[in-house]
């Protein structure tokens, strides 16, 4: 038996719909696609988060210096270790960057300035939205995995392909 379905693409083309995919599931929770196509995105999408949930607490504190207006300060500040730096690597080689979407009646200097700190918003759910939520369920149940879940849907009209709902829990 193969390693992953093939989808019926080339590898190219199979490898960046899963990653845009997979991208768009961890973004907005759940996904509409056909049911070989969500196995696949389950697969990756759970590893993705495995992956945060086991590098989110590696963080380091660091004091840095800065010279304002003539006079030296020291600033604590908490960088990623390396574990959690390695990680983030990972899923930024992974995953489409995806921009933040502006607010209904947000104006551009609004959003500007709400979105200048998260370079990728993606990357940033991923740690501190799903990790920490996650890593919590794991502590009190003592289970990890199962991140994700597939529902089937009826079929497709056009082609009858069988679709799948899958929905991050």
């Amino acid at each position: 038996m193969a390693a992953q379905r093939k989808l019926g693409k080339a590898t190219d083309q199979r490898l960046a719909l899963l990653k845009n995919q997979v991208s768009q599931l961890l973004w907005n929770g759940k996904l509409e696609t056909t049911e070989a196509r969500a196995k696949e995105v389950q697969k990756l999408a759970e590893k993705y988060i495995t992956l945060a949930v086991n590098t989110y607490n590696d963080t380091v504190e660091v004091e840095k210096t800065k010279i304002v207006n003539g006079k030296e300060t020291t600033v604590k500040v908490v960088n990623d270790g390396a574990n959690k730096l390695a990680a983030r690597r990972t899923l930024m080689a992974n995953l489409a960057d995806l921009k933040e979407a502006r607010l209904p009646k947000e104006k551009g200097l609004e959003y500007k300035v709400r979105t200048k700190t998260v370079r990728h918003p993606l990357i940033e759910k991923l740690f501190n939205v799903y990790a920490p939520k996650f890593a919590k369920i794991a502590e009190e149940k003592g289970q990890k995995g199962g991140y994700t879940a597939i529902y089937k849907m009826n079929a497709r009209r056009g082609d009858a392909a069988e679709m799948a709902l899958i929905v991050v829990l």
